[in-house]
């Protein structure tokens, strides 16, 4: 019998959708931000997805001086992957949310492969009163956010983050994000192999049901064949058991409180490790090795942290 892959838990620490007032759990303070991080990856994450958050009222920022408040104490606590997000906040021009990794030159980026209707209004009904000013407003227009990632911008971030060795997180929230990544290698944009991050739930994108991960897949290596791996995330209540299903696909795994303030039905989590624990645990139940950050840099090629610039 075949030994299984590991399996590369990714974590998310605070993301640009859940407001203070969601969770007493979620950072937005840099020593916040870089605490949960550390803790996260002696929890079991090899890769770290980070954004920053205005320290004095949570509010997303994409400025680099939020970042550099925690990147050197991440990269000199843990060994850990650090991977930067370019969707940052959904009201900013695809230059503005490159700068941190223009800045930083991360082995890791996420990119969202399409734009679509990206909403979390919902979210609004369930608080009667606010921690921040700007936090309702933010989430209850959110039903007018169009998550811009055209062709063009897709095209702009490959080739100004070209010279920096990067490799992409690619984030597909629908089976046509998968067609459009094709066309874009097809035109020489990205080289395999490709790392896919297939994620469901989001209000706008596919749901989080098992037969579309299925389908997502099934796609998946139509397209791309052996020159892909994948992970993927479940947004909401379907974080844990999409992922534990994953898991046993051969496929990688990511969560973290920008994907989801939950531990268990109905109850918040106290930490990003607190989840990557959980899902290290079930992982590891259910016959799957863990990797390490080096094991994850040796699985998706990625240029080492020795080659950053933080």
């Amino acid at each position: 019998m075949a030994k299984r892959p590991k399996t590369i838990i990714t974590c998310a620490i605070t993301g640009a959708i859940h407001t203070p007032t969601m969770s007493d759990a979620l950072p937005y303070r840099p020593e916040d931000i870089a605490a949960q991080a550390v803790a996260a990856a002696e929890a079991g994450a090899a890769i770290l997805h980070l954004h920053a958050r205005r320290p004095t009222d949570g509010g997303v920022s994409i400025n680099p001086q939020d970042f550099a408040a925690f990147l050197p104490q991440i990269k000199q606590a843990t060994g850990a992957v650090v991977n930067i997000s370019t969707g940052g906040s959904l009201k900013n021009t695809i230059e503005e949310r490159i700068a941190p990794a223009l800045t930083f030159s991360p082995e890791m980026c996420s990119l969202n492969m399409g734009s679509m209707n990206f909403s979390f209004h919902p979210l609004a009904k369930r608080y009667d009163t606010w921690k921040f000013d700007w936090e309702k407003d933010y989430v209850e227009n959110s039903d007018t956010y169009i998550f811009r990632n055209t062709f063009a911008d897709i095209a702009n971030v490959a080739k100004t983050l070209a010279p920096h060795d990067i490799k992409f997180e690619h984030e597909c929230y629908d089976v046509g994000h998968l067609y459009n990544l094709r066309f874009c290698m097809d035109i020489g944009l990205f080289k395999a192999p490709i790392f896919l991050q297939f994620i469901f739930g989001i209000l706008g994108g596919i749901g989080p049901e098992v037969d579309n991960l299925v389908f997502m897949k099934r796609t998946a290596d139509r397209l791309f064949g052996d020159d892909y791996r994948w992970s993927v995330l479940g947004a909401g209540g379907a974080q844990m058991g999409l992922a534990a299903t994953a898991s046993q696909m051969g496929g990688h795994v990511r969560v973290g409180l920008e994907d989801s303030l939950l531990i268990a039905r109905g109850q918040l989590a106290t930490s990003n490790a607190q989840q990557v624990a959980k899902i290290r645990r079930i992982v590891e139940d259910l016959g799957c090795d863990v990797a390490t950050p080096d094991e994850a840099r040796e699985i998706l090629g990625l240029k080492g942290a020795d080659k950053t610039a933080f």
